[in-house]
């Protein structure tokens, strides 16, 4: 966190969310040659909508059979999660959030939102007797992670726990996060190489188009992504766990090991005498090589307000990874332009003002084959979406994209359902009837395939 030979999807996702390992592939895929695909949910009240944490009872049912579904539903093979209406669960370190997947790598990501969209039906039929429903979105609003947080209390509790007494879970970081992981799978280190470098580039633009998370505790926080804020700062305690978010450039697998995750290992081995932790998952930047899978997963895709939009906003990033891949491996000198402070610099500001974020000496426009001037990162993604033809009329990613073209980002969008586009501070507090009704229309959108908005 079986279908086709995998490495590109992980059966369950990687610790702080998910542990689980599936088996190693027998033979790695080539760049483009398959999509893994995570997204997780929240577990709510479905009156109060205040988060509940009965994800083991909600896996216990689907084993027990509850729904009827017969074969389909069984364990995968190689593994514990099961698979509803063709969709991997899994779980989470916290333990109100079910994670959805593909269960192996997929050829393309046409149908998937479809797929997702079924599977999250039946959770929501398992969950009703308990007076329980599914919430989109990248963090809770309103939840209080110091008093509401429940750790998933079974398999894989060792290492979450590790990971709690190390950096302490309690904090909307570690508890309050919902995003969404794509996997995109290299072969060997001239793909890895192309791939890492391609994704680094286009990671700082990632939140301008995917920030979905304005609010906590109540509050506005004066940035739109802080989900992936929050997420930037839980591991400060051992700050090489993170990094500076955006990964350091290198191009072999030995060089990654080096560069990467040996000084990872070491600055845990004090905290974490028995290695309880040392392993490739521990790595916290903003993506993340996984050697085993042979795939880098990109980790810093807020989760949306529903599938449908949720595999927009995937179909877009990896549109630009493969656009960047393609101008990188046509125009190789370009390759050194990319140092990692100027591009953690401009995440950290997409992550606070999204799409008005203005690239400096970053040549994006020649990066992804932008044919027109380009500015700010609005601009950048409203040019590039256009050039790739996901705006196209009848497209199936089409409704979700032209909302971001013509009204901004989900956070943006919650902002101003809110009434707070203008004139908001941050530590505002908004009343809790009108967060209620607000995503509570998410909730209900949920169901109906909608795309929030105006």
């Amino acid at each position: 966190m079986s279908p086709p030979p995998e490495p590109v999807e992980p059966l369950a996702a990687p610790p702080p969310h998910g542990v689980a390992e599936g088996p190693v592939p027998a033979e790695p895929l080539s760049l483009w040659a398959g999509y893994g695909v995570e997204v997780e949910f929240m577990i709510v009240d479905a009156d109060s909508l205040d988060v509940r944490p009965v994800a083991d009872r909600l896996f216990d049912a689907v084993a027990q059979g509850a729904d009827g579904a017969g074969e389909e539903d069984d364990p995968e093979p190689g593994g514990d999660d099961p698979v509803v209406e063709g969709v991997g669960w899994s779980n989470e370190l916290a333990l109100h959030v079910l994670e959805l997947k593909t269960p192996g790598p997929v050829p393309g990501l046409s149908g998937l939102a479809e797929a997702f969209a079924r599977s999250l039906e039946r959770a929501e039929e398992l969950l009703e007797p308990w007076g329980c429903a599914v919430l989109p979105g990248a963090v809770h609003p309103w939840m209080d992670p110091v008093r509401e947080f429940r750790i998933w209390p079974r398999e894989c509790t060792e290492v979450y726990r590790t990971f709690d007494r190390i950096f302490g879970c309690r904090g909307h970081g570690w508890a309050n996060l919902q995003s969404t992981h794509l996997n995109l799978p290299f072969h060997g280190d001239e793909e890895f190489g192309l791939l890492h470098e391609a994704v680094r580039c286009v990671l700082p633009l990632i939140p301008a188009l995917t920030a979905a998370s304005p609010i906590l505790d109540g509050r506005v926080t004066g940035a739109l992504d802080s989900r992936l804020l929050a997420y930037r700062d839980n591991a400060r305690r051992v700050p090489q766990v993170t990094g500076s978010v955006v990964p350091e450039a290198v191009d072999s697998r030995t060089a990654y090991h080096r560069i990467v995750l040996e000084p990872i290992y070491q600055a845990l081995e004090p905290l974490d005498p028995e290695g309880v932790l040392r392993h490739e998952w521990v790595n916290a930047r903003g993506a993340i090589a996984r050697f085993d899978r042979g795939s880098i997963e990109i980790r810093v895709v807020d989760a949306q307000e529903g599938p449908v939009a949720d595999l927009a906003v995937v179909a877009a990033v990896a549109g630009a990874v493969r656009r960047a891949a393609e101008v990188l491996e046509a125009e190789p000198e370009l390759r050194g332009r990319w140092a990692t402070d100027p591009l953690a610099d401009l995440l950290d500001r997409t992550a606070q003002v999204g799409r008005r974020a203005r690239p400096e000496r970053l040549e994006y426009r020649a990066l992804l084959g932008l044919e027109h001037p380009v500015g700010d990162a609005g601009e950048i993604w409203g040019g590039l979406l256009e050039e790739v033809g996901l705006l196209e009329s009848g497209g199936e990613w089409q409704p979700a994209l032209r909302a971001f073209v013509d009204h901004g980002s989900l956070a943006e969008r919650l902002l101003a359902e809110l009434s707070l586009r203008r004139g908001a501070h941050r530590g505002d507090e908004v009343p809790r009837p009108r967060l209620r009704d607000v995503w509570r229309r998410l909730q209900e959108g949920l169901g109906r395939r909608e795309v929030f908005g105006p």
